[in-house]
């Protein structure tokens, strides 16, 4: 059984047990969140009906707080020695699937 779920703009393919990085959100480790489910494939079953889906809850634990990768930028001008560093490194948030509840 896994589902696909929203969070932070993009789609994610989660089962029970994995841990994956989501945008930033303002919880402490150790709590709890739900992510807003897509698509659930159970067996040979796909539920993708909006009214089925309302009942269908994917938990998550927050692991840790953490920062991507340097997203390295280089401003060049030709001919004029201008040449200009930038930076950024975008915020995530770990965290583990701890069930796909379905109300059945």
């Amino acid at each position: 059984m896994y589902a696909i779920v929203r969070a932070g703009g993009r789609q994610h393919k989660v089962a029970v047990g994995d841990v994956l990085e989501i945008d930033r959100v303002d919880v402490k480790p150790g709590d709890s969140v739900e992510l807003s489910t897509i698509l659930v494939v159970d067996g040979d079953a796909v539920t993708s009906d909006p009214w089925v889906l309302a009942g269908i809850k994917v938990s998550a634990e927050v692991v840790d707080h953490t920062k991507g990768d340097k997203i390295t930028i280089l401003k060049y001008k030709n001919k004029t020695g201008y040449r200009k560093r930038m930076g950024h490194r975008q915020k995530h948030t770990a965290v583990r699937i701890t069930g796909i509840d379905t109300a059945k």
